[in-house]
């Protein structure tokens, strides 16, 4: 498995990591049993850089790994584990949700991780969704002294943006911000990457594979589940699904042409993209796991590079990543 650092001072993981939130939450039913042998297979491979966050669940999912570690006590010491806070979901109402970075809830956050995934500290630690209540240098003031405790090993952040991330690399060091990046979102590449790159710090993008729609295999809206959150989303809406369809179809084709499939192709890019990034494509079954880790042996031409840019450049996918209310919660 081939390995990468994120940013100057952080942890060196597997090159592509494995995000667990639909394992759980999100994309239609759970299915624990196929979970747990997606991980097992996962560390297998080499893949050791394994994301969570107490809000997936809410907290079934630190609990799924939480299991996983139990099961083979040997395997807690392979892994480089990542969990988030921030992101409050009423357990009685999981649709309703609020942001905290008090550093009481920092605290409270961080004992409820290290208790559901049964381990003495976490690797590293996310600020899940900035709080503009609460300064920066707060929250991140908190998570550090957790840091101080040895109950966290390296600090991250997800979604923040320039201002917020500059203050918070001035308050205690930051190892990596998580962001949605992919083909058919680019946007990190104006302005996030290479602030990233001036401060020292590692980008994981998650959703490399576009909530799965870069795969290829979603032709139409009735292939989501009833209770997939992403019938709600806006790039899967009316005239939006279409015309990412559209993109991706194409996609597809140059997959086909090269003899790989529609993801490897666009893991391949988000991998090509820097030594500092470390895409988290997410998956609860071992044959998309297999495909995924596939990806690093892809070697992508200059040709291919520039036909992708040209079929997907920044902005070419229909709609907005989230729902209003919850672009409102990103760049903060």
């Amino acid at each position: 498995m081939q390995t990468r650092q994120l940013g100057r001072s952080g942890p060196t993981v597997s090159a592509l990591g494995l995000g667990c939130m639909g394992m759980s939450d999100f994309y239609g039913q759970p299915d624990d049993a196929e979970s747990l042998r997606t991980l097992a297979r996962a560390l297998e491979l080499g893949v050791n850089f394994l994301d969570t966050a107490d809000m997936y669940g809410p907290y079934t999912n630190e609990e799924l790994l939480g299991r996983f570690l139990q099961e083979d006590k040997t395997r807690r010491a392979k892994v480089l584990l990542a969990t988030k806070f921030g992101i409050v979901r009423d357990p009685s109402n999981p649709a309703k949700r609020s942001v905290s970075g008090r550093p009481e809830y920092v605290r409270q956050a961080a004992e409820g991780s290290l208790k559901r995934l049964g381990t003495d500290h976490l690797d590293l630690y996310y600020q899940h969704r900035v709080d503009p209540q609460v300064p920066i240098e707060e929250t991140v003031g908190a998570m550090s002294r957790l840091v101080e405790e040895g109950k966290v090993r390296f600090l991250g952040l997800s979604e923040a943006g320039p201002d917020t991330i500059r203050r918070a690399q001035a308050t205690h060091p930051i190892a990596a911000l998580q962001t949605e990046y992919s083909l058919w979102s680019r946007d990190v590449e104006v302005e996030i990457l290479p602030l990233l790159r001036e401060l020292g710090i590692g980008l994981v993008p998650y959703s490399p594979l576009g909530r799965g729609f870069l795969t290829g295999e979603i032709q139409q809206f009735d292939d989501f589940a009833l209770d997939d959150y992403r019938r709600h989303s806006p790039r899967f809406q009316g005239e939006n699904f279409q015309k990412n369809l559209h993109l991706v179809n194409h996609l597809r084709d140059l997959a086909r042409a090269k003899g790989i499939t529609a993801s490897q192709l666009a893991l391949a890019w988000v991998l090509v993209q820097g030594n500092d990034l470390v895409p988290i494509p997410g998956t609860k079954r071992v044959k998309y796991l297999e495909e995924n880790v596939g990806a690093l042996a892809v070697q992508l031409t200059p040709d291919e590079l520039r036909h992708l840019d040209e079929l997907l450049p920044l902005g070419a996918a229909a709609g907005t990543r989230y729902p209003e209310a919850m672009m409102g919660m990103v760049g903060r």
